[in-house]
């Protein structure tokens, strides 16, 4: 017997970084947050590694690329918008039965992208069930400036939510119909915002730390590397007055050499590997040091938290606009070299209008309310729900997402 209506909401994702599946744990929050009290039946997939061995390959060898040969990545910018896997028949042969299987085994009411490697299949598909008439295809696009993935831009996505004027325009330079694109901000997850003074101190207490003492997080991002471990050392060399967070990732063991830095280091430092938390440590910083992915830099700016970017080697091209974005309005600093780290945490500390105008900078650099907006904008293009067996509640993917 059938139940009662749910509607069913799709979320095509990847674990190229980490950037992908915090958007996509966004909007399943956001669907949980902002609809409270409706029903919708949410499911996030890995649609590129768990599609195919040799998807599953290539997204290995990104994050390979990723953790130990940052200064590669804009060989493989170039590589990827060069031949543009995402349109190859060779892919799309391979990935056809996982995703034929997908949705005819969840038949969801709308499809989200949020990876830029993903729509193009995607459409095909809907295409070939004769589905495309009647299954939205949105892509909530996670690069917020100009200069991103040719990937992003597809015929066939019904709608594009974006987070600047700046990528509607790259997306209409692509070629994609201006009608098409809706600015509605970035996908931050509602857990990201700012905590107030007192909440910060009893973050920092609750991570050991002194609630009264300048507190340095430095995140060596999702896959735990790039760059930032050769600041982390740099910093550790300075005498400086503060204590630290380390964020290793998923990077055991440069987990373990962060803890035998952390032995011999003239301040307190806090060393944690993978988290879900990541909000409570930005929480409990008065600045960050960071590779500038976009999410990472929109959910640094939600908690009002001053980025110290990397830039000891060029940002890739899709990362560049946010850097800028933040120097230009002042919420962060670009370190071109390594050991500037120390002067440039010394002058945060001692020069209090100097970090205090950095702090109010990150204020109204992201449309508020965005998440909302995305979610809003995705249910109002879910069709009339049709009679579904599924229970109605809202059913995560947790395996995929965590």
């Amino acid at each position: 017997m059938f139940r009662a209506r749910v509607p069913k909401i799709l979320i095509i994702s990847s674990d190229t970084g980490g950037g992908h599946r915090s958007a996509a744990a966004a909007i399943v929050a956001g669907v949980q947050k902002f609809f409270h009290g409706q029903s919708y039946a949410v499911r996030v997939v890995r649609a590129i590694e768990d599609s195919h061995a040799i998807t599953e390959k290539m997204v290995a060898i990104y994050n390979w690329v990723l953790r130990n040969k940052q200064h590669w990545m804009k060989y493989l910018y170039w590589a990827v918008n060069r031949f543009r896997p995402e349109t190859r028949d060779f892919f799309f042969k391979r990935t056809l039965g996982y995703v034929k299987d997908l949705f005819e085994r969840w038949c969801p009411h709308v499809v989200v992208s949020v990876h830029p490697l993903t729509q193009h299949g995607i459409a095909r598909v809907l295409k070939e069930l004769k589905l495309a008439d009647k299954i939205p295809l949105i892509t909530v696009v996670t690069d917020p400036c100009y200069g991103f993935w040719k990937g992003w831009a597809c015929d066939d996505v019904s709608l594009y939510l974006v987070a600047s004027e700046e990528a509607r325009q790259q997306l209409i330079d692509y070629g994609v119909a201006p009608e098409r694109i809706k600015v509605s901000g970035m996908p931050v997850h509602p857990k990201f915002q700012f905590p107030g003074e007192e909440a910060a101190q009893a973050a920092r207490r609750a991570l050991g730390l002194d609630p009264q003492k300048f507190t340095v997080f430095i995140n060596a991002g999702w896959v735990g590397g790039g760059n930032i471990p050769h600041i982390f050392r740099e910093l550790v060399r300075g005498e400086l007055d503060v204590q630290a967070i380390f964020l290793a990732g998923r990077n055991e063991e440069l987990r373990a050499e962060a803890e035998e830095v952390a032995k011999h280091a003239p301040f307190p430092i806090k060393v944690i590997g993978y988290s879900e938390q990541v909000e409570q440590l930005m929480c409990a910083a008065n600045v960050m040091i960071s590779k500038l992915g976009g999410l990472t830099t929109f959910e640094a700016m939600a908690c009002r938290l001053p980025v110290i970017a990397d830039a000891t080697t060029p940002p890739m091209p899709q990362e560049a606009g946010s850097a800028n974005l933040i120097v230009r309005r002042g919420a962060g600093i670009l370190l071109e070299q390594t050991h500037d780290i120390v002067p440039v945490i010394r002058r945060m500390m001692e020069d209090t209008k100097h970090y205090a105008a950095m702090r109010a900078a990150t204020v109204g650099l992201a449309i508020p309310n965005s998440t909302r907006r995305i979610v809003e904008e995705i249910t109002a293009l879910i069709p009339a729900p049709v009679m579904a067996r599924e229970e109605p509640v809202l059913v995560e993917a947790s395996r995929r997402i965590v």
